[in-house]
């Protein structure tokens, strides 16, 4: 478990390098305190208050690409779930403070995650809580 990576991953370096090419400046890993909850979106546009997750397929259950674990199901499956449950408590609790959340799958093409990106920051009425259609 120690070689998984919380941030820093390649789809999320790859957006992050886009995005500063096209001239947007952003912090990374960046906490913020909603009261209670503590959230680390993995890149945070702070000024229009825009927080973007990167989310891989395994961790967040991707529909189209994520699996059930076959081996220790009884760890692994409650811990995936708490992950999902974790990810929409942090979107509503951004939300709720005011906070524009993106949400991209790590197998998305980086021009539709750069699309979708540019389109919230140019936007300052959109809230896009999920693009991609999660549940």
């Amino acid at each position: 478990m120690r070689a998984n990576r919380r941030t820093g991953t390649k789809p999320e370096i790859v957006l992050r390098s886009a995005l500063h090419r096209l001239g947007y400046r952003y912090r990374k890993d960046f906490r913020l305190d909603l009261g209670s909850m503590k959230v680390r979106p993995d890149i945070v546009f702070t000024a229009r208050k825009v927080a973007v997750f990167v989310d891989g397929c395994f961790w967040h259950v991707c529909p189209e690409h994520g699996r059930q674990p076959t081996t220790n199901e009884w760890y692994w499956a409650p811990k995936l779930r708490r992950n999902i449950e974790r990810d929409r408590a942090a979107d509503v609790a951004l939300v709720e403070a005011g906070w524009r959340v993106v949400r991209l799958w790590e197998h998305e093409p980086l021009d539709a995650a750069i699309g979708t990106v540019v389109r919230v920051l140019e936007d300052r009425t959109e809230h896009v809580s999920d693009p991609i259609g999660r549940p």
